[in-house]
């Protein structure tokens, strides 16, 4: 019996799914861009999740769309829907994403990074937009995403040449969040998945919204929102709550100092 294509792993409220087409640089494939799709469908209404962790096995995180099976099949990247719209789940996945990019980031496999909310590299990771040499046109948002998070100059050179961009420049760029060995990644982006589910599950689930519900709107009406929202949200708590969750804040606190 084969091994699995997409591997689960769970401690406590941290999920970490691994993409386990390592022969194949975890290309993805319409049976492996199935397996994302419904784990986090099925993780969205698992009420222990708080967080997950995307990974690769092996060398790369993924090379990007399985283009053998494309090419035998016909598939253009935004034209999956359904069961198959790999960015519509990511995207409603109500918990924070954290991409562990243990080695190639290619393409597809670029744009499924930057579906994450944060990313963490290993030394060996390397980034390539290379939808221009292949003929293709991106449908996951990575021609709006990676604009606005490394700036619209440094976009184009990814997008207009296919040039890697190694793990260093990737932090440098504020591509990435940190760059760590690889036999830390994974545990760094676990930890890291950890601090984030330990925080209020309430409030962690309306940050995430109010953050990509104001990055669509212009900075005027995306400050009235969160006005509106944290207004709203105001009107929920009482004053029992605020104290318990001041002395949750400040245990922790003293915890990471070590007072």
């Amino acid at each position: 019996m084969s091994e699995p294509i997409l591997l689960e792993e769970r401690e406590a409220g941290v999920v970490t799914l691994i993409m386990n087409r390592p022969a194949a640089l975890n290309a993805l494939s319409r049976a492996l861009r199935a397996e994302i799709v419904s784990a986090f469908n099925r993780l969205s209404g698992d009420d222990e999740v708080r967080a997950v962790v995307l990974t690769g096995a092996g060398r790369a995180f993924t090379a990007g769309v399985d283009l053998k099976e494309a090419s035998a099949e016909g598939f253009a990247l935004g034209a999956d829907g359904g069961e198959l719209d790999l960015a519509a789940a990511i995207l409603a996945f109500p918990w924070p994403v954290i991409g562990a990019i243990n080695g190639f980031a290619i393409t597809g496999g670029f744009e499924l990074a930057l579906l994450c909310d944060v990313l963490i590299a290993s030394d060996k990771a390397k980034f390539a937009d290379t939808h221009a040499r292949v003929g293709i046109m991106p449908g996951w948002g990575l021609s709006q995403r990676l604009p606005r998070l490394i700036g619209v100059s440094r976009a184009k050179e990814m997008s207009f040449t296919g040039n890697f961009v190694d793990a260093a420049t990737a932090e440098r760029w504020g591509l990435v969040n940190r760059v760590v060995s690889a036999e830390e990644l994974v545990p760094h982006a676990q930890a890291l998945a950890a601090d984030m589910a330990s925080c209020d599950p309430v409030v962690l689930r309306k940050y995430k919204a109010v953050i990509a519900d104001g990055l669509a709107m212009p900075f005027g009406e995306a400050l009235q929102m969160e006005i509106q929202r944290s207004q709203a949200h105001a009107a929920t708590l009482t004053n029992e709550t605020l104290e318990a969750n001041r002395q949750r804040t400040m245990a922790r606190g003293r915890e990471k100092s070590g007072t």
